[in-house]
């Protein structure tokens, strides 16, 4: 994914399916600069992480 998209999916009010490594996960904020992206795992909502943003899939 490419950060444009990442954002656009952050700012939408649907819910769009992305996932990392194989877990649907919910974009919290994108940094432009470093091209990364805070995730936390739907199932997990307290394990924060962040990620490159290419390694998001939108399914």
């Amino acid at each position: 994914m490419n950060v444009g998209r990442a954002k656009e999916i952050l700012e939408s009010a649907d819910m769009i399916h992305v996932t990392y490594n194989g877990t649907p996960v919910i974009i919290q904020h994108v940094d432009e600069k470093t091209k990364m992206a805070r995730i936390y795992s739907r199932k997990d909502p307290d394990n924060e992480q962040d990620v490159p943003v290419l390694n998001l899939i939108e399914d």
